[in-house]
């Protein structure tokens, strides 16, 4: 992997880039404890190689390194909280 992941906070946005192009994770802020994960994309061909996860990852250890809470609007997020319940504590 080229890069970390990186919160880039002017755009609210989670990015990763690799081989010139970006996968990004876009939040809005919900008052000062919710963390609301809007929309997930990963370029067509850089998708395959679990980039969304590790994205999503690292949004939500920010979101709890943070104390905040998440709302998983995006479908991706959802399941992915589902899936690793680790992060149910999380859930706003």
């Amino acid at each position: 992997m080229e890069n970390e992941p990186n919160k880039n906070e002017l755009m609210k946005r989670f990015d990763l880039q690799i081989e010139g192009k970006t996968a990004v994770l876009d939040y809005v802020e919900q008052g000062d404890r919710v963390l609301v994960f809007t929309h997930t994309f990963v370029p067509p061909d850089l998708r395959g190689r679990n980039l969304a996860a590790i994205l999503t990852r690292f949004a939500l250890e920010d979101a709890r390194r943070q104390g905040k809470k998440v709302v998983p609007q995006c479908s991706y997020v959802a399941v992915f909280m589902e899936r690793n319940k680790e992060y149910a504590d999380l859930l706003a």
